[in-house]
């Protein structure tokens, strides 16, 4: 998704200085305030306060080289030593102490949260307690290990340095039930999909609603159609505030009774995540089950209109969309789902069919 990242990101910050487009993470300068960062595509966001580097890179992107630098503990080290022997101003910039000591009075706790490559890293209590009683002390934070208002990040990557810097985001995530989209990943979709003004979209798929959620809040169209064949995850979309809206119709469908319900060439977009047949939830197999759901997708787009499809199961995708000539896929973006290999598919139904 990165070039995607790229373009939201110019788009909202005329300013912005792209440091490093990275999987799963962009660095980027700009003047513009906290307030304008609420992208809808992130995760999270940090205020970095130092990068370093460590090494270049070589070798396989899969193996650390095994050596000291090569951790959280290596960066803490070098700035608290650096505290100790007061060259701090040596070490972080002007603007990187006003990272630490500005905060917002609802803020008065902090926690170090060390990663290696987005996984948990350990270090030694001594190095823990030392950036703590640094930050501590340039911020007038206390120290919280179990629920602090903040988080101090080491993170380093494997491309082959490590970055310190303050969340400005929550801490606590959104818990998604399983199989629900993030809403993240379900905006990055709709996105794709360029729901524009006055256009009809629909999910024939919608799950516990994230996709409609993202379409009827971000984006301008003029009516999506959200749709299960669960009666149980058509009663959570129902009871999302941002679908309480005459531009959203929810119900109970089955994606072979469509063609009886809705009109042919009545979608410009369909944005849906369909079952990957990982715990058989489809009852014939899933290369068939995916060639008729194009079928019933083929019908109801206009001409010209588009699909964007994300699923796990690649391989059986591909082989049904390679029959369904009248909708060949212009795109595709491999991504991670869950840890899951994955792919978001991009098609458009050839004109005047």
């Amino acid at each position: 998704m990165q070039e995607i990242i790229a373009a939201v990101v110019h788009e909202r910050l005329p300013d912005v200085s792209i440091v490093k487009l990275l999987d799963g993470a962009v660095i980027f300068e700009t003047e513009c305030s906290y307030d304008r960062l609420n992208f809808f595509c992130f995760n999270n966001i940090f205020a970095v306060i130092d990068i370093e580097l460590v090494r270049e890179p070589t070798g396989s992107p899969d193996k650390f080289p095994q050596n000291d630098a090569v951790s959280p503990e290596y960066h803490i080290r070098k700035i608290c030593a650096a505290a100790k022997a007061h060259r701090t101003g040596d070490v972080l910039s002007e603007r990187a102490w006003a990272v630490i000591a500005e905060n917002n009075k609802k803020i008065t706790s902090f926690r170090v949260v060390c990663s290696l490559e987005n996984k948990p890293a350990s270090i030694s209590d001594t190095a823990r307690r030392d950036i703590e009683n640094f930050i501590a002390h340039y911020s007038t934070l206390k120290a919280d290990r179990s629920k602090p208002d903040t988080e101090f990040w080491f993170l380093y990557r494997r491309e082959g340095f490590s970055v310190f810097m303050k969340r400005l985001t929550r801490s606590g995530e959104k818990r998604l039930r399983p199989g629900e989209l993030s809403p993240q990943l379900a905006w990055l979709l709709c996105r794709i999909g360029e729901l524009g003004p006055g256009e009809t979209a629909a999910d024939p798929f919608c799950g516990y609603g994230s996709i409609p959620e993202a379409a009827v809040k971000h984006f301008p169209i003029k009516k999506f159609y959200a749709l299960d064949k669960e009666p149980r995850c058509v009663k959570i979309t129902s009871s999302k505030a941002a679908l309480k809206s005459d531009r959203c119709e929810i119900r109970a469908a089955d994606i072979f009774s469509l063609s009886e319900t809705m009109s042919e060439g009545s979608i410009d977009a369909v944005i849906t995540d369909p079952p990957w047949g990982i715990f058989k939830e489809t009852s014939f197999p899933l290369e068939e089950f995916y060639e008729k759901t194009l079928t019933v997708f083929c019908r109801l787009l206009k001409s010209s209109g588009r699909c964007v499809i994300l699923t796990g199961a690649r391989r059986e995708f591909e082989k049904a969309a390679a029959i369904t000539l009248d909708l060949p896929i212009t795109q595709i973006i491999p991504i991670l789902v869950s840890g899951k290999k994955a792919a978001v598919y991009v098609m458009k139904k050839k004109a005047g069919e």
